[in-house]
């Protein structure tokens, strides 16, 4: 007795799907994870790549079976069948992917909203973007200080220099709590600045402490560039004229390449720097080497030089 092809049908469609499946929670294609949103991302690529295998795997075996079942045989000179149009496989072959586009859709959006990609579309006027790292000029006491709480201001409202501006979107949320590092992000032909304002310290290179939230008010000075480390799942576009924050908590200590991802000129490709995670106590003390020294005290012109 042979078997019914909806049963075969049924198998192979069940093969199909726990073969993607494995690969798509098997088979490593990521960088390591080194941040709380590496988790979130990396669900959403599971899902996507168990889609995609799935896909493949059926559409290229349907091709390789119709090749070798439908091919000609030898001595066959006659013309085909005349078949036209088959109602029930165009809504099945339309039904498919109209339902796995809206199920991604819909999954990718909570994951985006999960991440905090939304909070700054939502609510503007909650956050302010600090000024790039070439307008500021701090002065005051606490130039000296390696607290991260110190740092977490970007920004005094007494300094006429300090002029808010609006965040046009980014991931994750500004935040004002004393345990929140900011630091500002200039980016321009082909460099990243980074500038820790509490410590009034300029670098070349982003150093942070490990679980710790951070927050990054980026600007770029030229044309659009991207701040990109795949080893944190977090990429967002720097756009002139439009200030934008990306937050986000790295996990693991190391360093890690930071990369610009936006087509921004004929050196973008080396258009690199590194993220370097510190332990807490490595990071203070690489904060207290670097912070430069309070300026000294000049003498008033009224006291007295003998006293």
């Amino acid at each position: 007795m042979p078997i019914p092809s909806a049963l075969i049908t049924l198998l192979l469609g069940m093969a199909l799907v726990l073969a993607g499946l494995w690969v798509g929670y098997n088979v490593p294609l990521l960088p390591v994870e080194a941040s709380t949103n590496a988790p979130i991302y990396d669900a959403l690529f599971e899902v996507l790549l168990s889609i995609g295998t799935i896909l493949f795997l059926g559409i290229i075996g349907l091709l390789v079976f119709s090749l070798v079942r439908f091919r000609r045989r030898e001595g066959d000179s006659g013309d085909g069948a005349a078949i036209e149009g088959n109602l029930p496989l165009e809504i099945v072959w339309t039904a498919i992917p109209a339902v796995v586009v809206l199920f991604v859709g819909i999954y990718s959006y909570d994951i985006y909203e999960r991440m905090g990609g939304m909070t700054p579309l939502n609510d503007h006027s909650a956050m302010h973007a600090a000024q790039p790292a070439a307008d500021h000029h701090h002065h005051g006491g606490d130039h000296g200080s390696n607290n991260p709480a110190v740092l977490a201001s970007s920004s005094s409202p007494s300094e006429p220099d300090q002029e808010p501006g609006r965040v046009w979107g980014g991931i994750g949320v500004a935040s004002s709590e004393s345990e929140t590092l900011s630091v500002d992000v200039t980016a321009m032909q082909f460099a990243f600045i980074f500038h820790y304002p509490g410590a009034n310290i300029i670098t070349g290179e982003l150093h942070i402490p490990v679980n710790q939230p951070i927050s990054l008010h980026m600007e770029a000075r030229d044309v659009i560039h991207a701040f990109w480390v795949p080893q944190f799942r977090v990429k967002q576009d720097v756009i002139p004229g439009q200030p934008t924050l990306l937050s986000f908590t790295a996990t693991r200590p190391g360093t890690y390449p930071i990369i610009c991802a936006e087509l921004c000129g004929p050196y973008h490709g080396g258009m690199r720097s590194s993220v370097v995670v510190h332990e807490p106590a490595d990071f203070d003390t690489w904060l207290s080497k670097n912070t430069p020294p309070a300026p000294a005290t000049v003498a008033s012109s009224g006291s007295n030089p003998t006293a």
